[in-house]
């Protein structure tokens, strides 16, 4: 018998403050994307893929020319989620690099990791290793991964538990929230990621975040090595 996920609700420690932001992801085709994917893998097909890669190749240039703030709600995860990120810390979905400025001040090296050849393209080299790549097919070896961080992106289970440590971390972040396109809350990255996880989880500001580690409590009935 197995132990399921258990997730670990944090207070918040910044409140949000004025008007929320604007509703971006309700209706959003990256939500249906987002939410199939992660009840199904084998749902993500070339063809989509493909399509997913084209639409954030168009709008590299734009994100690199606004230099959006992802800073405060990863910050936040990593301080009372995961204040020693284990390495090797792999960001996936690093789009411009906003996230991979947070994680290269507290990281010696960090793997910068997208699907969109142009976000890589716009992406400062002295930040991270760049390397394009697609998430549902990581090209690391199994349990050689000390921390994976996801800021707005893609969920793929399998591959997560596949490429983890045995130690090691899941760092989920969407920047905005219930209004950010690819969002999942808590409760679903643990359903995705199934037994033998666990999660802490909290928001800041007006996002959210999500730490999962690999469980310390052993399924019933198995032996202790």
């Amino acid at each position: 018998m197995t132990l399921g996920p258990v997730v670990h609700e944090l207070p918040a420690v910044v409140a949000p403050e004025g008007e929320p932001p604007e509703d971006i992801g309700t209706g959003h085709p990256m939500r249906a994307v987002t939410e199939r994917v992660a009840a199904d893998p084998s749902s993500w097909t070339a063809e989509l893929a493909a399509q997913v890669g084209g639409f954030f190749d168009e709008r590299a240039g734009e994100w690199a020319a606004q230099r959006s703030d992802r800073s405060e709600v990863l910050v936040d995860a990593l301080d009372r989620g995961l204040p020693a990120p284990s390495a090797p810390v792999v960001e996936l979905g690093a789009g411009t690099g906003a996230g991979t400025r947070v994680l290269a001040e507290r990281c010696d090296h960090v793997v910068a990791g997208d699907l969109a050849a142009a976000m890589l393209a716009n992406l400062p080299p002295q930040l991270a290793d760049r390397v394009r790549l697609d998430g549902s097919r990581l090209p690391f070896a199994d349990r050689s991964v000390g921390t994976l961080v996801c800021v707005n992106m893609l969920l793929f289970a399998d591959e997560v538990r596949r490429v983890l440590a045995e130690d090691g971390a899941l760092v989920w972040v969407n920047s905005i929230g219930e209004r950010t396109p690819i969002h999942l809350g808590a409760d679903a990255v643990a359903a995705a990621l199934g037994d033998g996880f666990d999660l802490t989880a909290s928001r800041c500001g007006w996002g959210t975040w999500a730490v999962a580690r690999r469980s310390a409590r052993r399924p019933l009935g198995d032996p202790v090595a």
